[in-house]
């Protein structure tokens, strides 16, 4: 590998616009001419290996998503721009949310220990996005989400990168506010890459 590439990464609750964000953001950046590839899907290939999820979500599924996530970043080193859809931090919000739900302490070391894995990564992103749950707005229809599991999972997102003192940006679930996220995202991305 000859280059580091830009690295945007996406977090927040479930159905609250990362993949469609970063959908949009990869289009805009092949618009550009930049080379953009992104990581995904792990909470399914997590449930297809047998790990638990969402509220059920364990230490062991935490580390594991984390891994993959980081391999899968590493993966894409060829392109000029990764964008992460769900950033390791993610992973470790969807724990602790899930400790809470079920009313378990969150601050045993087991979840210092994820917690100092995630920070690894942390200045490896050019770039944080954390989408802000509209309890608003419609939900699919095909998902069965707890809401309180919803809505501990948005609090733990912004929590922890407040906590950690990660720089980022929160995208509400409106129009203006999802285009100046793009706008941000490809403005940062373009000048990373030096297009």
């Amino acid at each position: 590998m000859t280059h580091t590439p830009f690295r945007i990464g996406v977090l927040g609750t479930h159905s609250t616009g990362k993949t469609t964000l970063l959908k949009r953001i990869e289009m805009e950046l092949r618009g550009h001419g930049i080379t953009a590839g992104r990581t995904g899907n792990f909470g399914r290939k997590a449930a297809e290996l047998g790990l638990p999820k969402m509220q059920r979500h364990t230490e062991t599924s935490t580390e594991w998503i984390i891994g993959r996530t980081i391999a899968s970043e590493i993966e894409l080193g060829a392109v000029d721009v990764v964008l992460a859809d769900r950033a390791v931090h993610d992973a470790l919000a969807y724990y602790t949310a899930a400790l809470e739900f079920h009313g378990k302490p969150f601050d045993s070391a087991e979840v210092e220990r994820l917690r100092l894995l995630a920070s690894t990564q942390a200045p490896k992103y050019g770039l944080l996005i954390a989408t802000r749950l509209d309890p608003d707005a419609p939900v699919n229809k095909q998902h069965t989400y707890d809401p309180r599991y919803r809505a501990l999972v948005d609090k733990h997102v912004h929590q922890l990168l407040e906590e950690e003192q990660l720089e980022h940006l929160v995208v509400g679930s409106d129009a203006t506010s999802q285009n100046g996220a793009i706008q941000t995202a490809v403005e940062n991305a373009l000048k990373a890459v030096g297009a």
